[in-house]
């Protein structure tokens, strides 16, 4: 289980465009890594939408939003479009990402046990360390309470 001021765990995996990404490349900058479970549904376009709208505070804190799903690039190129979203979307389709984060969980669905993303945000410092997560997050205004922590 990661805490924070655990060195931040380098994935990689492809992006919304298709090409490789390594989490590595964003040393030296602040990084704000959110795991949501799936494109384009309620919760999770909210949560987007809202890092969208404050995307220039966040460039104006130092800081990259990136993130994650299990999804395919192309649905998350999708995702992306359809809600105008100036960030990098992660397609984590072998799950390698939300396992070595620890975000892989077993879930309750509608009396059904499922393994899915639980929907957490890792705050990562420049130096590559977790400075803070949020876990089971709650969307609606978990943007500004991210902001308002950098």
């Amino acid at each position: 289980m990661l805490k924070e001021g655990d060195q931040a765990p380098d994935i990689q995996v492809h992006t919304d465009t298709g090409e490789a990404f390594r989490l590595s490349d964003l040393k030296g900058q602040r990084v704000v890594l959110y795991f949501y479970p799936k494109a384009d549904t309620p919760g999770c376009t909210v949560e987007a939408c809202e890092f969208r709208d404050d995307i220039k505070k966040f460039t104006k804190k130092g800081a990259a939003i990136v993130g994650v799903s299990p999804d395919k690039p192309t649905a998350q190129a999708k995702f992306k479009q359809k809600y105008d979203l100036p960030f990098t979307l992660l397609a984590d389709e072998d799950k390698a990402a939300a396992h070595a984060y620890g975000v892989w969980k077993e879930k309750n669905m509608y009396g059904k046990k499922v393994m899915g993303i639980e929907r957490t945000t890792f705050v990562i410092g420049p130096d590559g360390k977790i400075e803070k997560i949020y876990g089971k997050v709650k969307v609606k205004g978990h943007a500004a309470e991210v902001l308002g922590a950098l």
